[in-house]
């Protein structure tokens, strides 16, 4: 049951912190300026995290009264190694967000302070086995930006009012996980940020109520996975939500993903902090996926899911050495130049555990395309992998109003049938978007359970089918749909239309009766 005094707290705590960051940011382009916002509620999140750790050791040792904030750098300089080893980071007393927030407004140095500050937390991982987490964590807060103001003194402004805006986001205590209030302003922020942005934000982010039917198809039957992967993981959202549905224990080994841009990266390592995953819990690479995969060496993942960017182009054939990649070798042809859809599709597959489930938002024209996407439709069938495809409606993403399909895939099919669902109408009007409610992605997720055919909603088609349909693998295709059209009888509307014809007759004889009157 859904408490909603806590949702109706929850609700008005995200327009407060939208209220200041919107405030903050003044003339600066919301998308442009939220590296700030987020990178300072990072610095103010792992300054209170390491308080809390610590103190809370000391705490339980008897002291109840220390605080580390409090604290001088020297003394506090004994225990930098055996931090960094439990936590990852180390941060010195005076370099913490309260401690340097306090002082921020006297502070005629307060970007150089700050840059010293997070190319300290920076430094202090290396050699470390975060040393990756963190490495240019902080490369997008450029505390000498021009967005920031044109001279020093009025940069130095806004970030006291970054500072002091943060720190006044009524947070709760680190301790508290029952709302996990970092992480999940950090969510509304980036939905509120994509949103404002139009497409420059929507291909970053994708939508929380797409990413909930994403990782439930991909979970359902399972208490527990190894770990999950997302081979295009934007800020990362989408990897993030298999811990809320199934639980924060019920991963064991993992989020794990990859990134081609650097700023979305780095928002991405920041909000694994912000979901208090600890650094060994996470790996995320920045390459580009498709010919530099970083993860050849894990084990295969038990759970991929993915809205990967639609129809970019990428080297394709005309680098000889990936007709050979074992990821895209089976299917005997790359994905074209021009669409590098399937190359993302194939590359899922190949690191797909024997067990696990992979669930990928497509692009419609790759299922019925013909060509070198056809052939790789025809491998991923005659193989069997293809579980389901899900028609979703369209609007539902931040930036583009395609109307998305959903391709489950599966290693360890019990049957070699197709699942078609039609979802088109599986939403509600939200302003200018399109939203999967509860009850709508409930019901996909128990058709795609059940595997039962329904009338204009899912067919269950065997490989016959789809092979005799050329491998197009279009829901249009397999599920038809309702006829909307108002039915006519038309043995009753023959009989209007003679009874208007019969009273069309009456008239006529009734005006030429009064003509000839007149006439006479």
């Amino acid at each position: 049951m859904v408490d909603t005094k806590k949702e109706q707290e929850r609700d008005e705590l995200h327009r407060a912190i939208w209220a200041i960051a919107d405030e903050l940011r003044g003339a600066v382009d919301g998308w442009d300026f939220k590296n700030y916002v987020l990178g300072t509620m990072f610095y103010r999140y792992i300054s209170e995290n390491l308080c809390n750790y610590i103190n809370s050791g000391e705490a339980a040792a008897g002291n109840s009264d220390f605080d580390f904030a409090k604290m001088p750098d020297e003394d506090a300089e004994e225990a930098r190694d055996g931090l960094v080893e439990e936590k990852g980071f180390f941060i010195l007393p005076s370099e913490l967000f309260c401690n340097v927030r306090a002082n921020a407004a006297n502070d005629e140095n307060l970007n150089e302070t700050l840059e010293r500050v997070f190319r300290h937390i920076e430094e202090s991982a290396k050699g470390s086995e975060a040393e990756n987490d963190f490495a240019g964590l902080f490369d997008d807060y450029d505390v000498n930006s021009n967005k920031l103001g044109s001279t020093v003194a009025k940069r130095n402004e806004k970030l006291v009012k970054l500072l002091n805006g943060v720190g006044e986001m009524k947070l709760g205590d680190v301790k508290d996980h029952s709302i996990d209030a970092f992480g999940d302003a950090y969510e509304y922020l980036m939905m509120m940020y994509a949103s404002n942005a139009g497409k420059s934000g929507g291909e970053f982010f994708t939508p929380a109520d797409v990413s909930e039917l994403l990782t439930r198809l991909g979970t359902v039957g399972k208490t527990e996975i190894n770990k999950v992967y997302d081979p295009a993981c934007g800020s990362g959202s989408l990897l993030l939500k298999a811990e809320k549905i199934l639980g924060r224990d019920a991963i064991r080994n993992g989020f794990y993903g990859q990134e081609i841009n650097i700023t979305t990266y780095n928002l991405c390592r920041i909000n694994m902090f912000l979901h208090d995953v600890g650094f060994d819990k996470f790996n995320i690479a920045c390459e580009d996926t498709l010919i530099s995969p970083q993860h050849w060496d894990d084990e295969p993942f038990e759970l991929i899911v993915s809205n990967p960017p639609y129809s970019i182009k990428w080297v394709g054939d005309d680098n000889p050495l990936l007709i050979n990649d074992p990821r895209f070798a089976p299917a005997g042809v790359l994905a074209p130049k021009s669409k590098a859809d399937m190359a993302f599709i194939m590359h899922s597959l190949s690191w797909l555990a024997s067990n696990g489930t992979a669930a990928i938002v497509c692009f419609p024209g790759i299922m019925y395309r013909g060509g070198a996407e056809q052939k790789i439709r025809k491998y991923l069938v005659d193989n069997n992998y293809v579980d389901c495809i899900i028609q979703l409606p369209s609007n539902l993403f931040f930036g583009t109003s395609i109307a998305t399909c959903i391709m489950v895939m599966k290693k360890n099919k019990t049957d070699n049938k197709t699942l078609f669902i039609d979802a088109t109408d599986e939403c509600i009007k939200v302003t200018n978007n399109n939203k999967l409610t509860p009850e709508n992605i409930d019901h996909i997720v128990d058709a795609f359970t059940k595997r039962e055919e329904v009338e204009h909603f899912t067919h269950l088609a065997t490989y016959e089918e789809v092979s005799g349909n050329d491998y197009n693998l279009s829901v249009s295709t397999y599920v038809e749909a309702k006829d909307t059209r108002e039915k006519i009888d038309i043995v009753k509307l023959n009989a209007e239309i003679k009874e208007i014809v019969a009273r069309e007759q009456m008239l006529r004889d009734e005006i030429d009766k009064i003509i000839a009157e007149i006439e006479v």
